[in-house]
């Protein structure tokens, strides 16, 4: 799963710089105007907060930054804001004369505006968001983000020491948003608040031994310009801060969402709030990049899934000598060294970068993804982290698949090389998770031919991923747009052979408090399988394994109508 801490939500009025306002000096052109508008953008979206700063830029001298304090945000329940700020910053990008821009300018041009325009449909929905999804919410990713907080400088740790002081304000806002929504009649199930609640309680229960004290140490230690004299008091400091502000800001958390538990007025999918199927039409458009509508959507996904019935129905069914696999070395560096290599042929070439490999602390696994890469700043690809939590990787194929997914070809080398490209700033805060998560699925799948297993088994291992990825995609549709029941959810993975009531339960709850989440990757990857149709289609015997791909990255994330029309336009 692809961290990143904010996308750009509420955008300001941003006035361009008079820079032709002397009749006797030159007139700049419309890529400067262009390049200057989407710069004071990108300066005022990632000074928003010091986390999405932090990760966004390594060095925000370089981009005019300066004295930002620190700060964790808040959480605003003001649509009208939000759809002004919105819609003064559309009026000022069509302000723009589109032929006069390169054609680099023109397709930022596209993609924030297509953004802008799926963010305009969202504002009336405010409300409806929920920061405190399952594995995905606030809860979970904050606490890896500030492990993650990079120390370059002894300043880095004032910083870092200074949001720990934050985090009982940033939580309040949270906990009145939170109030904000049960006043409104949306507020999650009952069992989703219980999730959060003992998520909670397992991160404080975790006291001294807490990864935060761990990972500090770590980092202080690391920072040469640090007297030991200094670092001694800094880790005095932090441990109070935990104590202090930390720990109680999620002790106050759990305390109010239990007070809220039972204020849910609605247990099932979004379509059964007031307005709630539009909105997740929305969710839809904005998580997967695909201008389809969801009954186009549910079509391409029963589709597809025929297809990988079929075949898997080609070939022989799997004897018990065949289900194990085993690699000669399993750990996670020999596994993203086969990947790199074995696809080599057919990916474009990546900058030498590296890849620090990081494990879940074992008492969070339960509240953690399987495994996530942490996306680095833009002006900083090449140091990258990727988290594996060995909680939910039973088998060597699985993790094998999972560092494809999260390493080599897909979010590591998806980001390093899109960097590489030296893209407008601005499209790295512009989030996009059909193409990132929809890529990384794509070459997961792609990756178990790289197995060295049998190449029948490598189909139908991958064909049952697939399968089951569109099961849940199916599932989530069923829920939030079709209103299904938890009966109806059983009756439909039984018709498919899966028949655990439990499992189910877990599956139904998850979709639940994270609407749209298995779109992402599933309707990504499967869109990426129509690019590839038309690309062969288009450019006949043109086409290659490696032309695709670079065709697709070069234009980066962005939704699909756009990065179709660049593939056709490679022709």
């Amino acid at each position: 799963m692809r961290k990143k801490c904010t996308a750009l939500i509420l955008l300001l009025s941003i006035l361009l710089p008079a820079l032709a306002s002397c009749g006797h000096l030159p007139v700049p052109d419309e890529d400067a105007l262009f390049r200057q508008f989407t710069l004071d953008l990108f300066r005022q979206e990632v000074s928003a907060d010091t986390i999405t700063l932090h990760y966004t830029v390594q060095e925000p001298e370089s981009y005019g930054i300066q004295d930002t304090p620190a700060s964790l945000g808040s959480f605003s329940t003001d649509t009208a804001v939000s759809a002004a700020s919105i819609e003064n910053c559309l009026s000022l990008l069509q302000d723009f004369r589109y032929r006069k821009l390169s054609p680099e300018n023109q397709l930022t041009f596209d993609v924030l505006k297509s953004y802008l325009k799926t963010a305009l449909l969202g504002a009336p929905y405010t409300l409806y968001e929920e920061p405190l999804s399952p594995l995905t919410g606030i809860q979970s990713q904050l606490p890896i983000l500030l492990c993650e907080f990079s120390f370059d400088t002894p300043e880095d740790v004032d910083t870092y020491l200074s949001l720990l002081e934050e985090m009982p304000s940033y939580f309040t806002s949270l906990i009145s948003f939170e109030q904000a929504k049960a006043d409104a009649g949306l507020f999650m199930s009952s069992r989703n608040a219980q999730d959060i609640i003992d998520e909670c309680a397992a991160f404080t229960a975790l006291g001294d031994s807490h990864y935060l004290f761990s990972s500090f140490i770590s980092r202080l230690e690391g920072l040469s310009d640090l007297p030991p004299v200094q670092k001694e008091a800094c880790i005095s400091q932090h441990r109070d801060l935990i104590y202090d502000c930390v720990f109680p800001a999620y002790n106050r958390l759990a305390a109010a969402i239990a007070a809220l538990k039972d204020t849910g007025t609605n247990d099932g999918g979004l379509c059964y709030y007031p307005d709630g199927k539009r909105y997740y039409e929305y969710i839809v458009k904005r998580d997967t990049g695909s201008a389809r509508t969801v009954p186009q959507l549910q079509n391409l996904t029963r589709r597809q899934m025929a297809e990988d019935l079929s075949a898997m129905q080609s070939v022989a069914p799997l004897s018990g000598e065949d289900s194990s696999f085993a690699l000669a070395d399993s750990s996670p560096e020999a596994i993203l060294a086969d990947l790199k290599e074995k696809t080599a042929g057919s990916f474009p070439s990546l900058p030498e970068v590296t890849t620090e490999i990081k494990f879940v602390q074992e008492e969070m696994a339960e509240y953690v993804s399987p495994a996530f890469y942490m996306v680095p700043p833009v002006d900083n690809s090449q140091e990258n982290v990727i988290y594996i939590n060995r909680g939910h990787l039973p088998d060597d194929l699985t993790l094998f698949t999972t560092l494809a997914h999260e390493g080599y070809p897909g979010h590591l080398y998806q980001n390093v090389y899109y960097a590489s490209t030296d893209p407008d700033p601005i499209r790295s805060l512009l989030s996009f998770g059909g193409y990132t998560e929809g890529w990384a699925t794509y070459v997961e799948m792609l990756s178990y031919y790289f197995t060295g297993i049998d190449e029948d088994r490598a189909l139908l291992e991958q064909k049952n991923a697939s399968l089951i990825l569109g099961l849940y995609a199916l599932a989530d549709m069923g829920i939030h747009y079709d209103g299904w029941s938890l009966t109806e959810t059983v009756s439909f993975f039984r018709s498919f052979g899966i028949t655990d009531i439990e499992t189910i339960r877990e599956i139904y709850d998850l979709i639940i408090g994270d609407p749209g989440n298995y779109l992402k990757y599933y309707i990504g990857y499967v869109e990426f399988l129509e690019l590839k149709k038309t690309a062969v289609k288009e450019w006949g015997e043109d086409f290659s394994q490696k032309r695709f791909h670079r065709a697709v990255l070069d234009t980066g994330p962005a939704p699909f109508e756009i990065v179709e029309k660049a593939v056709k336009e490679k022709k």
